[in-house]
Parts: structure tokens; sequence; C-alpha cells
């Protein structure tokens, strides 16, 4: 009997709740490997390297054996033309939430945020859901790796690096803890309607988190110097804690603080913070990096500029001034990645960001450097891909032209020589209606 009305419960809840499975996409994840393949004809772009026209990248087992030109090809190597296309290492997105949120406007399917303001042991791969219609989506616009970050607090947890194509978080994930997200405290002291009181709140609500944010740190290195004496006279063994346990590596200076920041003053201030704990620091936002580039490129600070598609800071900026961004910290000899990740995603824009950067000063091939081998570097994965060479990840893209300019299709895509579907739900849509309005101009439906 028990059997029983647990059965109708589940039937029940089936009839009750149809649309369940409406948030997983249709795309079914690429087997591995099983032969060698050889894309032959094609434009090489390794991005480490000079073009190659007429050339070819041979992959196996997940990993690039062979590029170049003049190759010949050994039997039993399956073989794809792809005369007249171009093969360029997949584009990389530095900065989104992606597999972290679905609708923003749906609480249910948002998990990028915990509460409180320290969770330096939040990891975000954790929380990622493999079955979001945005990775299809941004995947099919040439983009094969994605920084997933979480927000929220002062600390809010490490980063993953995401393989856009797996069954599991745990087949996705390339990297974990890639980096400890800082929101760093506004400095913002403005008072609203001339108001004194305004003034001096903001400046006492900064200075609060400023010290929440020493305080953290300060308890991490005490946390970490009492398992270091371990073993040594009069040592004590300190009680676990899994938040200044998670900081372990970025205190050892084995990951970076990934700090998002955008006013002059607020880079400043954490880049004192950094230099002040011995922290490893990448800056994201950057809206006012131009301003203090001489001290990111004299502390040799990345910075992942984010978004270049967006308005000014200010009223009174250019309208340019997220355009050149990347070109001004270039020319002062600062590393810059482009992501495109706002959030609200739009993660498959990142190419056009990379283009508008191209577009108003910063050389092409630096452009492309931005969303493929400087972003692996700064993440931690520039070992595995980010440019086409020997030992790397057959992580690549097919395309009918330069995959910065909008008029470019990405024909094919592999991730670790998987092969890649590029359908998603907006192509399944576009098909649908077409043959919608196929059948109306046969008379097969009315209007």
């Amino acid at each position: 009997m028990k059997r029983c009305v647990f059965t109708i419960i589940i039937l029940a809840a089936a009839v009750s709740f149809p649309m369940c499975n409406a948030a997983a996409n249709d795309q079914v994840p690429g087997a591995a490997q099983q032969e060698p393949v050889a894309l032959v004809g094609g434009t090489v772009h390794p991005v480490s390297g000079d073009v190659i026209d007429n050339g070819t990248v041979v992959f196996d087992r997940g990993v690039i054996t062979v590029v170049g030109g003049n190759v010949a090809v050994p039997a039993g190597v399956r073989r794809i033309d792809v005369t007249g296309l171009h093969v360029y290492p997949g584009l990389i997105e530095s900065v989104s939430q992606l597999g972290l949120t679905e609708i923003n406007a749906v609480r249910a399917t948002v998990d990028y945020v915990e509460t409180g303001t320290i969770n330096p042991n939040v990891r975000a791969e954790t929380a990622v859901n493999p079955d979001s219609e945005r990775i299809p989506v941004t995947r099919s616009n040439g983009i094969v790796v994605a920084a997933t970050l979480p927000d929220g607090g002062l600390v809010s947890g490490n980063a993953a690096v995401l393989m856009l194509d797996g069954w599991t978080w745990e087949d996705m994930t390339l990297k974990s803890c890639a980096g400890l997200v800082i929101n760093w405290p506004a400095m913002r002291y403005t008072a609203s309607y001339g108001m004194q009181s305004a003034r001096e709140a903001n400046r006492g609500a900064t200075e609060k988190n400023l010290d929440a944010l020493e305080q953290a740190f300060t308890e991490a290195e005490a946390y970490l110097a009492a398992k270091d004496a371990l073993g040594k006279p009069g040592a004590h063994v300190p009680k676990t804690d899994l938040r200044w346990e998670s900081m372990i590596p970025v205190l050892r200076g084995e990951e970076p603080v990934w700090v998002k920041a955008g006013r002059a003053e607020e880079i400043i201030s954490a880049v004192e913070f950094c230099d002040r704990h011995g922290l490893k620091m990448v800056l994201f936002g950057g809206a006012d990096a131009p301003q203090v580039a001489d001290l990111l490129a004299r502390e040799n600070i990345p910075v992942v500029a984010v978004p270049i598609l967006g308005l000014p800071a200010r009223r009174h900026d250019p309208y340019d001034s997220r355009f050149t961004l990347p070109a001004r910290l270039f020319e002062a000899g600062v590393t810059c990645v482009i992501a495109g990740g706002t959030g609200y995603g739009n993660e498959r824009n990142l190419p056009y960001h990379a283009g508008m950067a191209a577009a108003f000063g910063l050389p092409k091939e630096e452009a492309l450097k931005a969303v493929t081998l400087n972003a692996a570097r700064i993440l931690g994965v520039g070992d595995r891909i980010g440019s086409l060479e020997p030992g790397k990840d057959a992580t690549l893209i097919i395309t009918t032209g330069d995959p910065l300019e909008i008029t470019t299709s990405v024909e094919m895509m592999f991730i670790q020589g998987r092969t890649v579907d590029l359908s998603n739900r907006q192509t399944e849509l576009y098909e649908k209606y077409l043959l919608k309005y196929s059948q109306e101009d046969a008379g097969v439906i009315h209007r």
C-alpha cells in the first residue's frame, strides 16, 4: 500500500509540474575522441605563432599532435577538409556567471550569491547547472571555455574555469579555484542632495568594509602560520576553519585574488592591500584602469576589461572611453584581457567586445590574444588552451572568417577532441519558424 501511495505522489508531482524539465537543454555532450583527426587545407591561426595558409592540425585523444603546413597525414587518420575555412583556438570568456544563473528574475535559478560577506570557501563549480540553456547559446558563437565567478559580499568565493560541454559539473571543470573573488568596497563619498550626513554614512560604510577585509586576511594569515608551525615546540593545533583553509593557496601565492574595482581610488587601495598581504592580483572591471596604468604595469597586474560594449563610467567621459580602454592599457604595457559577461546572459557577444576594441586602437592580433592565449594565462590554464600548439588540448573552432567579425559563422567546434553540438534553443526556434513560413507559402497551413 505504501508503494502505491508513493507512486501516486510521484505521478501527481509530474502532472503538477510539467515544466520541471524545461530548464534542461537538448544538446547531447560530445563523446570522447575515438580516432585521430586531421583538419586539412584551412587557414590556421595558432595565435602563439604566424598564420599558416593551407595548414593542417592533427589531434588524437583530445590533444594536438601536429600544427603546420605541408603536413603528410598518416594513414588511419580521419581527414576533414576545411579548405576555405579558418582554424582558431576556441574563445575564452574570462568573467561570467554561466551555469550559476538562468533567469535573473526567477530566484530559484540564481545561485551565484551566498549569504554573508566573507565566503572564501565557496566554490563556483559545485553549483553549476550543466543543462543551462545559456551554455549552448554561448558556445555557438565560438566560446569554448568560460570562467564562472560567484558574487555578493566582500569575499565572494572561488572562480572556476569551465569547458562548455559535459554531462556534469565535474566533466566541465577545467580548473577549480582559479582565483578568489573580492568585491572591493565602493569609495564614492558623494552626498545625496548635498546632505553631509549621507557623505559621512558612505565613508563610514566603506571604512567598515575595509576593516572587515583586513581582519579576514589577518585571521587567515594567523591560521596559516599556526598550521605551518605544527611540529615545532609549543605549537598548538588550530581548530579547522574551512574559510581560512580555502585561502591558503591564495596566501601562498599559488592562486590570485580577482579584485572587482572600477574607480582609480579603489584600484589604488586594492593594490596597496595586495602588496601588504603578498597577494597576486588580477583586476577586473577597471573602468579607471588607464588612469593608474603606470602602477598596474609596475606591479605586473593584469586587467580583465568588462564590458567593452558599455556606457562611459561618468557622464563627462568621452563616448568611446570603454572602447579604447584595452588600447590605452596595451600602450602603457599592461596585460589586458577582454570579457563580455555582464551578468545578463550576453556572454555570446564576447567576440564583438574584442572586435570593438580592435576597431578603436588595439592591434588586431592583441585583440585576438585578449580572448584566447592571454585569457588562458590569466586563468592559469595557458598550458592547456588558448593557442594551437602540439601538446595542448584540442579545444578549437573552425570558422568562415575572423571570429571577431559579426558576419562570421562558427562551422565546427572541438573541446578536448570531442565534437560539440552547435545547435541551441535559438537555432531550434529559427528552424521551427522557418518551416512554419515555408509551409504558409506552400499553402500547407493558413495565416
